[in-house]
């Protein structure tokens, strides 16, 4: 079953359920033990909830709300309302009451199924859904108005002969139905719900995880949000190809996940690699001894970073020791077996990428959009360039605004957005390519490279246009650096916000001997800030004159997506922030 082409979203469903007995997805028990279920098994739970949709009346084009952390039900819910003709609406489950009520009335949801009585009493305080008819429960427990989850499983062992009136139901499906409304988190504005078609998300599949050679013998923690098209997308591949999912309902257990599961696949938006450098150089600054074997192996990596990026195992009595003391343990905090690194959704920056080749681990970073199923571009073993996205997915055309705009067209790019005619149109060219909002270029090579929004980029009182993003990775693949804003438009000059890792600002300031009284009274240290302008002297050694950051503010709170300046997917909510810090801002340029 190693080949496949897919036409519908279904069509990955009968493929993930075609592998008989074997396991295709773990899941872990309150005891923390993992348990797997096998491809019968899946199809027996889709087929036991789609029969219960059909009981209620569901059909094409009817839309079930997904309320939930990663979980198996999320999985069953997704391919037994899409088995229906339904059209699931996934919702992330960091969002507020006020939120999760607009987008169940924008979608019209007449089914939503959420995880646990968190998002269920979130439910009941979203206000009136006039729609909305049923609410399932995956958690036990009573809970008013509400069906079980495993009530409404209950009988389905995986033994059940395949049923079909129901295959045929899944076969049903055509390219051009809507499959799902996805609501972008978005970095500025209101959430917009996007319209996938089955074909959109299939086609994109057929086509961006072949390259790797996934196969049964592979896993992969399924722990980035299946509420964001990154994330359900690289399950649906993997499931093409038989590789089990483990899922991990919350990001604090994926050490622990990582470490019994022991994947061989990993991918992760850049937060997280960028998490796992920090807490290495974090635990070798602590110790002089181990800093210097640190920094001696990564300057041993560095001469053999190509060997690296090509895909080959350095040799050479210097390597091979730094493997053993410093390589193997960065990858036993990723459980020791990964052979495939993948990042996407947010730029991973050449300073992190580099770190990580210069520990012997390349990683494959990707590109693309919820309006475009996602992948754009993407690097392979076959084809890779670090500090690129790679080169475009073989059915996606790309092409360039006079203004550096990329704008792209393809079976991939979505149908438009849901009650949204006017956006719609202005999200594509008059001649029909979809205008993604990025800058970038291709390479002679056909390498995609992404430098920043077009509607990020800050102009200053001087007329020179900077790209802030690049300059921000630079900032935060320092360990006390989180995150970094920069601001100065229309200004004379840059400045820049900085959240701090607290963490590790709170191990520094005790390593200088400095009293942790506060995170407010930390950052106004005037040693913590001397380190900090010593951060940013460092990054602006290397920027021409008009982009150097002049004036540094530390903030005492480390952004989150909870606290409103991160989206879901980690990427930074830039109005957010300027609207949160507008006084901050404004005491840069007093003067």
């Amino acid at each position: 079953m190693s080949d496949f082409e897919l036409r519908t979203v279904n069509d990955v469903f009968v493929r993930a359920t075609g592998w008989g007995n074997a396991p295709v997805m773990q899941t872990q028990g309150s005891d923390g033990t993992w348990t797997p279920i096998t491809s019968d098994q899946l199809y027996d739970r889709v087929f036991a909830l789609a029969d219960v949709f059909l009981g209620w009346g569901v059909s094409k084009g009817d839309r079930v709300a997904l309320l939930s952390e990663n979980r198996w039900e999320w999985a069953v819910t997704d391919f037994a309302a899409l088995a229906m003709g339904a059209v699931d609406v996934p919702l992330y489950a960091t969002l507020t009451s006020a939120q999760l009520g607009y987008a169940l009335r924008d979608s019209g949801a007449r089914v939503a199924v959420v995880s646990s009585k968190e998002q269920y009493e979130k439910l009941r305080q979203a206000g009136e859904c006039p729609a909305l008819e049923h609410v399932v429960v995956m958690d036990a427990g009573e809970y008013a108005g509400a069906e079980s989850f495993a009530a409404l499983l209950a009988g389905a062992q995986g033994n059940v002969t395949r049923n079909a009136e129901f295959d045929a139901r899944v076969a049903a499906a055509e390219p051009n139905d809507l499959a799902t409304i996805i609501y972008t988190s978005g970095t500025t504005g209101e959430p917009k719900g996007v319209r996938l078609a089955h074909g959109n998300l299939a086609s994109n599949v057929n086509v961006s995880t072949r390259p790797f050679g996934f196969t049964q013998k592979d896993s992969c923690i399924s722990f980035l949000p299946l509420s964001h098209v990154t994330a359900r997308h690289l399950d649906y591949g993997l499931m093409c190809h038989g590789t089990q999912l483990a899922y991990c309902a919350k990001f604090d257990q994926l050490p622990a996940a990582m470490k019994a599961v022991q994947p061989t696949i990993f991918v992760g938006v850049p937060r997280v690699y960028e998490k796992i450098r920090q807490a290495v150089e974090g635990k070798s600054a602590a110790s002089p001894v181990k800093n210097r074997i640190l920094q001696w192996a990564l300057a041993t990596g560095k001469k053999h970073r190509q060997e690296t990026l090509d895909g080959r195992t350095p040799g050479g009595v210097g390597w091979s020791l730094a493997n053993k003391l410093v390589y193997s343990k960065i990858r036993e905090a990723f459980g020791g077996r990964v052979r495939t690194w993948v990042s996407g959704g947010a730029p991973l920056g050449m300073e992190t990428a580099g770190w990580f080749a210069d520990a012997g681990i390349r990683i494959f970073e990707g590109y693309g959009l919820t309006e475009t199923s996602p992948v754009i571009a993407l690097n392979y073993p076959q084809a890779h360039r670090i500090g690129t996205v790679g080169k475009r997915l073989a059915n996606v055309e790309v092409r360039f605004a006079a203004d550096g705009e990329l704008e792209v067209k393809g079976p991939s790019i979505f149908a438009g957005y849901w009650n949204r005619a006017a956006e719609t149109a202005e999200a594509f060219t008059a001649d029909g390519w979809f205008k993604t909002g990025d800058i970038g270029n291709l390479d002679r090579d056909g390498y995609l490279s992404i430098t920043d929004r077009k509607k990020e980029l800050l102009k200053t009182s001087g007329g020179k246009m900077i790209a802030p993003q690049p300059i921000e990775n630079r900032l935060k693949s320092h360990g006390l650096v989180a995150h970094a804003a920069l601001v100065g438009d229309k200004h004379k000059f840059l400045s820049v916000l900085i959240s701090p890792n607290l963490l590790a600002l709170e191990d520094w300031a005790k390593s200088h001997g400095l009293t942790v009284a506060s995170a407010d009274l930390l950052v106004e240290n005037a040693r913590v800030k001397a380190e900090y302008q010593r951060i940013v002297d460092e990054v602006n050694r290397d920027l021409a004159n008009f982009e150097t950051i002049k004036r540094v503010k530390v903030i005492p709170e480390e952004w989150t997506v909870e606290s409103g300046e991160l989206t879901p997917s980690m990427k930074m909510k830039r109005r957010m922030v300027e609207q949160k810090y507008a006084s901050s801002i404004a005491a840069f340029y007093v003067d």
